[in-house]
């Protein structure tokens, strides 16, 4: 029996059942079709979590995204659009398996659900809705990092809609593996990553405007611009949250100043890192006024303070992703195009799956290669913009 795991809070009271649920060996608790009612059973399964069958979930989500694709044809709200979507994924472990078409159905919906938290925030639910967002990627992040980077990378550098929700995700990820190269313990990180997914919490329609408008911003966008963090930690506070250093953090991401990160507090340590995540993220994201920059641009753009020197954050960045990180474009020496597939030993010799061969016909499948080797070597870092062939991500995804 193919059994996948429902995160804490993923149910409701009230809520019309689309699946039945099991326990960890399959054991049947409650059929498809029943209403969750109060009671003690059904609270600790909401607080604990429970298991569906993955069959199951596969034909809830198609009946959720056909409900959902209905209410946008009737000019619904975002947030009637959203709930009435599950609040969970297919999230199998590491030892299932997924098709690349399941894999991308359940980036698209962790995406929306990202999207409809940070544009339109409730105080009853953000809290258990945030932290399933934040336990989930830092999941994939952990079991599948180059996957996960890949994927990120690959949306933001396409894609100017949903800018917010896709910065604020990549961020994050790169944010957490940055901690661990700087060999930061996992309480600081987790607060790190709560962070980089919250800290424009307050401009996210501004960021989603900002990035499909042709102009540079006027002058009421940017006041609304200028001490975002103090904002975004004033509004989180409302949502609920308590943790004063994941609120200084927030507030500090673009105030803690250069110089080395030892002597600093933890937050000022943590907000340095984030500033130049943020940078990062921002480069390799494009606007309707300007294309995304090549992944060395952002490493470029990143990797020193704001006094040109090097520093801990920037080498802990590009020593954690690579100067051409998974889902970045390349052009081989012999004149072979493709995209970064995994990180490599060093920071400059990825593994890269060809996609144009040197003729610039594409070839019928990907092929990867191991840019160590001098015949290999990867000659430039290609902008997104510059890759002459559509993308074809099911193939991609067979590679992992």
């Amino acid at each position: 029996m193919d059994l996948i795991p429902l995160p804490p809070q993923s149910l409701r009271v009230g809520q019309l059942l689309e699946f039945s649920i099991r326990d960890a060996e399959g054991k049947l608790l409650i059929a498809r079709g029943q209403r969750l009612e109060d009671s003690p059973k059904v609270r600790a399964l909401i607080e604990h979590g429970a298991f569906v069958m993955a069959e199951e979930t596969r034909e809830y989500q198609r009946a959720m995204a056909h409900k959902a694709d209905t209410l946008m044809l009737r000019g619904a709200t975002l947030g009637e659009i959203s709930r009435v979507r599950s609040d969970f994924s297919a999230r199998g472990d590491r030892g299932q398996t997924q098709t690349p078409t399941d894999e991308r159905a359940a980036w698209a919906d962790l995406l929306l659900h990202t999207h409809s938290l940070l544009r339109e925030p409730r105080a009853e639910d953000f809290l258990p809705r945030f932290e399933g967002l934040t336990q989930d990627l830092l999941r994939r992040t952990r079991q599948q990092t180059d996957l996960t980077l890949m994927l990120l990378i690959q949306e933001a550098s396409q894609e100017h809609q949903h800018y917010s929700a896709r910065h604020g995700l990549l961020c994050l990820c790169v944010a957490e593996l940055c901690a661990r190269q700087l060999g930061w313990p996992e309480e600081q990180r987790a607060v790190l990553a709560r962070a980089a997914l919250s800290m424009n919490i307050a401009i996210s329609s501004l960021q989603d405007k900002l990035a499909a408008q042709q102009e540079r911003p006027d002058e009421a966008q940017r006041a609304m611009l200028s001490g975002h963090g103090d904002r975004s930690a004033e509004l989180l506070q409302q949502l609920g949250v308590s943790d004063a250093l994941w609120l200084q953090v927030v507030r500090l991401h673009h105030e803690a100043g250069p110089g080395p990160l030892e002597g600093r507090s933890p937050a000022e340590q943590m907000a340095r890192v984030l500033k130049r995540v943020d940078i990062y993220g921002a480069r390799l994201s494009p606007r309707r006024s300007r294309a995304a920059l090549s992944a060395a641009q952002a490493a470029r753009a990143a990797y020193l303070d704001e006094l040109q020197h090097p520093d801990a954050p920037g080498s802990a960045l590009i020593q954690s992703v690579g100067r051409d990180p998974p889902g970045s474009v390349v052009r081989r020496a012999h004149g072979e195009q493709g995209v970064v597939a995994r990180r490599g030993h060093s920071a400059n010799a990825p593994l890269v799956a060809a996609l144009l061969g040197r003729s610039g016909n594409p070839l019928s499948e990907p092929v990867l290669r191991d840019t160590r080797l001098a015949s290999q070597a990867i000659a430039a870092s290609l902008a997104p913009h510059e890759l002459k062939l559509r993308l074809n991500l099911d193939k991609l995804l067979k590679l992992y």
